[in-house]
């Protein structure tokens, strides 16, 4: 992209693989239209008024597929605002935009489909797929139809984007456990309020010389070349494979093929994946002559204001699916949030009006505010809408439980509950009963010696089951077994181990 040099108004030019005209003709025309909403840009300016380079094509009619079943749209937001495209601008949710008339075209009388693609390489979802999905579902809360694209093809090729090593093969039966695993993830988080496809079901059909012939000419290498992601990945030492090199291409036609055959107008992703998307807006032009009719949106990529990628914990990757990652466990990550990042992420995360949000950020700053009274407002919210509200009450009841010092009786139920997500270890009766604290804190992993434990007991902060003990000499009776099967034990707040009586 490149940008004109006056300092009031950025003239952005939108690139894509396939091969465009400046010359008008009878079928296509060029125009600059100003476009003063979008909120990021890649260059620096102190306006806000920014100009898009489009091209215009000979409108076709789509095909609109009537084979899926679709649920009835939520009620419209009291806000007065239906204009999607706005409320995601004010909540930080859009970095780019192929055109801005997607800002039209959101409250025309037509309801939009919008699809966001999911490449299964994991059984599960993770913190950065989820912006994702909250911005399909603020689409579908004002209206429009969410379409999930799970990559069972494209998964086996690999997207390079951002990547600096290639993906490693996935088998077939991989494969298959991760597409089951991604489509009841997105399937329980939108509640049934998505059209959910895989693209192998049509790359199964096509025939490479009949790719090459219908797709393959429209591409121009140089601008393939060129976008950066290969750039990166040609100057390292490990290169790139034409696999990886074609998937910009292979993503542009399933954008192709669900425009055409599913009605599908808008494609959205993370800021990494605008020269994919742009991929397929241009081959839908290029091939179907249509004028205005595909769209483009990315969102930013969700860091801290560090500069740090949000999303990755000390222990791995914040997983969606409760299989992988307790609710606790994901409240918890939310609610240690810093200060200096949960306004934002309460606007970017979540479905509260932007005034309850406001109110929220000046209490923070009123005296007597009680600390992280923000933060468990933003873990609640997140951890209702990916786990629902059982999900949730089962994270408070565990969260209420497991504090040290806290008064509310614990039972095995509960421990088990967070049994993944802390260190634990298995010992035997003999092992436990009788046997000094601090000797146990050491055999159960929390404590790398016994002065550890002795001098963090002196301080106050060693808990057997949350009850801070005070008596260095004291020993594990058969009753600190919880529901005789374990123990808990805290090194301050935070750090947890259990061990398993057998």
């Amino acid at each position: 992209m490149a940008a004109a040099s006056t300092t009031t108004t950025r003239t952005l030019l939108l690139f894509s693989p396939f091969r465009t005209s400046l010359t008008s003709s009878s079928s296509s025309s060029f125009s600059f239209h100003n476009f003063p909403k979008l909120p990021f840009s890649p260059f620096k300016t102190t306006t806000s008024t920014y100009t898009y380079c489009c091209y215009h094509s000979s409108t076709q009619s789509q095909s609109q597929s009537q084979s899926q079943s679709q649920s009835s749209p939520p009620p419209r937001l009291n806000n007065n605002n239906n204009n999607v495209i706005e409320i995601l601008q004010q909540r930080g949710l859009i970095e780019s935009l192929t055109s801005p008339d997607l800002h039209d075209a959101v409250v025309s009388s037509s309801p939009l489909k919008v699809y966001c693609g999911f490449d299964p390489t994991a059984e599960s979802l993770h913190l950065g797929n989820l912006l994702g999905i909250i911005v399909l579902s603020w689409f579908h809360r004002l209206g429009h139809q969410p379409v999930a694209l799970i990559g069972g093809a494209t998964a086996r090729v690999g997207d390079p984007s951002g990547k600096s090593l290639e993906r490693p093969d996935l088998d077939l039966d991989s494969l298959r456990r991760n597409t089951l695993g991604i489509q009841s993830t997105i399937a329980t988080i939108l509640s049934g309020n998505s059209v959910i496809l895989n693209n192998y079901d049509w790359w199964k059909e096509v025939k490479l010389l009949d790719f090459l012939k219908d797709v393959g000419k429209y591409a121009r290498v140089g601008t393939m070349m060129a976008k950066e992601s290969v750039k990166k990945r040609l100057e390292s030492e490990q290169g790139m494979s034409y696999t990886e090199f074609t998937y910009q291409l292979l993503q542009g036609y399933d954008f192709l093929h669900l425009y055409k055959n599913e009605g599908v107008r808008v494609q959205i992703g993370g800021s990494d994946q605008w020269g994919n998307i742009t991929a397929g807006t241009e081959l839908i032009r290029k091939v179907l002559q249509v004028e205005k009719g595909a769209y483009g949106l990315t969102f930013p990529l969700l860091l801290k204001s560090d500069g740090t990628k949000f999303g990755k914990s000390e222990d791995g990757a914040i997983w969606l699916s409760p299989a992988m990652l307790s609710p606790y466990k994901f409240y918890q990550y939310f609610f240690s949030v810093p200060d200096s990042d949960v306004v934002r992420f309460l606007k970017m995360l979540t479905f509260l009006e932007m005034e309850e949000i406001g109110e929220l950020e000046r209490e923070m700053g009123r005296v007597g505010y009680v600390p992280n009274t923000a933060q468990r407002r933003l873990a609640e919210e997140v951890t209702r809408f990916v786990h629902g509200e059982e999900g949730l009450m089962e994270a408070i009841k565990a969260t209420k439980a497991l504090r040290p010092g806290a008064e509310t009786k614990l039972d095995w139920e509960t421990i088990e509950g967070i049994a993944e997500d802390v260190p634990s270890c298995s010992l035997n009766y003999d092992q436990v009963v009788n046997v000094q604290l601090v000797e146990l804190s050491v055999s159960a992993g929390l404590f790398e010696s016994k002065s550890a434990a002795r001098r963090l007991l002196k301080q106050g902060g060693l808990y057997l089951n949350n009850s801070r003990v005070d008596g260095e000499d004291k020993r594990i009776e058969a009753e600190d077994i919880v529901d005789g099967k374990v123990v808990l034990l805290s090194a301050g707040k935070k750090n947890k181990c259990t061990t398993m009586v057998q």
